[in-house]
Order: structure tokens, then sequence, then C-alpha cells
């Protein structure tokens, strides 16, 4: 696939059917995948820190998560697809292997919300099967059950949402086990699942403009979002550096 370098991130230039393809061909591979999901934030963060933007360039899939990736990729020259919601590609296969043809593992958020999410994706798809939960509250050997839970359990796909660059690390140090198909770091996905999180409404999505519904409902989210202009800012220069 055709990657494009924002900053020194390098995004797969997929459209969600073409991410969901992907994922269709890593669970029924023999091999462990690591899926990333960067926005703005992410890449400033990759771009000072060489070790975290090994680990995404090396993961075998990364999508745009946030519409800001797309923008700054447009004003570098080199367009991606669409925007890539890593909680959308997560509902899709949560929606594909409803059948409990294939596994998942829920871990992170707060003590007791990924049950409440998995119970909620039991009753919307009965057929579903979700192997474990856990939190993501942990110290290192709490952290050790955990991964030997989920070694002894296999599960096709596995979401991690304890904290960007700690879930990445997490899930790129288990991937030469072979315990998992997909690793995806996913944030707070859990929380929505669960229902304890609101998504935006659709026309804040339709918009691009989810960002502005998160800044609503938390407003101490201000300070992050400031990364923004600052991403914006590098990448016009880098492309008038191009020119």
């Amino acid at each position: 696939m055709e990657r494009i370098d924002v900053l020194g991130v390098k995004f797969d230039n997929v459209n969600m059917q073409e991410a969901v393809e992907k994922c269709k061909e890593f669970v029924e591979s023999d091999t462990s995948n690591l899926i990333v999901t960067p926005n703005p934030e992410i890449v400033m963060v990759a771009k000072d820190n060489d070790e975290f933007k090994n680990i995404i360039n090396n993961a075998s899939l990364v999508i745009p998560d946030g519409i800001g990736i797309v923008k700054g990729a447009a004003i570098l020259g080199t367009p991606l697809k669409e925007r890539v919601a890593g909680y959308d590609l997560i509902c899709n296969l949560l929606e594909l292997y409803k059948d409990g043809s294939h596994t998942f593992y829920f871990w992170g958020s707060k003590p007791g919300i990924a049950e409440i999410a998995k119970k909620k994706m039991e009753e919307k798809y009965p057929n579903i099967k979700i192997l474990g939960t856990d939190n993501g509250y942990f110290d290192e050997a709490k952290k050790a059950e955990i991964v030997q839970r989920i070694r002894e359990l296999k599960p096709d796909i596995l979401l991690v949402g304890i904290g960007a660059i700690k879930q990445e690390n997490t899930i790129n140090e288990l991937l030469s086990e072979k315990i998992f198909k997909i690793g995806i770091g996913c944030g707070g996905s859990i929380d929505v699942l669960s229902g304890t999180v609101k998504r935006a409404p659709k026309l804040f999505i339709k918009l691009h403009i989810e960002w502005a519904w998160r800044l609503i409902k938390q407003p101490s989210r201000l300070g992050r979002m400031m990364v923004l202009p600052k991403f914006l800012k590098e990448v016009k220069k880098v492309a008038k550096n191009r020119t």
C-alpha cells in the first residue's frame, strides 16, 4: 500500500473499506499485527520521539484518525483518501465478526468500563465472542497477569485503550508472541462502546468538527487542542521548504 509521510509519520493511504479489508487479511493470517490510529497530537509526539515514531512506522496499518491529518497531507501535496476514524474501524470489525467467527478482548479504561462495553456489545450482538476484559489501571505485576490471560485466550482482535504511546508500546512488545492477530491502540473507544462517553452527534462528525464536541463536553481538553495549530504550522513550514 502507498504510504503518505506527514511530519515523519507514514500513513497508509486507505479508505475505510480498504482498512477493513486489510484487517480481514490480518485476522486470517498467522501473524500479529499492530494498527495505529494517529491524530495530530500523536504525530507531534512522534516527531520528537524516534522510538515511538519507529513503532508507528513499522505497524501493519497506520490510519489517519484525525481530520487534521487529512488536511495536513493535502497541504503537503500528498493527499490521503479520507479520514479513517479508529472508533469507526472498530465498530466495523464488531459488526463484521458479530457471528462469533472471530474473537475480541477489551483492555482499557477505568475499572468496570470494559465490562460494561462487553455487556453492551453482547446485548447488541448475541453471538459475538468477547473473551475477556481488563481495565487500564495496573502495575507491572498486574500487567503480567493480564498478558498471561491474553496468552491463554488468544483473542483474534485485542483492543488496548491505556493511553497513547503506552498502548502502542504494549502491543508492540507482544507482537513476537503471536497471541493475537490484530492489536489496536484504541484510545477512548472502550468508553464510547460502553455508553459512558457519548460520541459527537452525526452532524459534528459529518462536518469534521468532532473535536469541537469533545471540547464542549470536556473544556479541560483545550490545552491538548492547542497542538492542532502547532501541527498545521509545522506542516506549512515543511510544505514551504519543499517548493
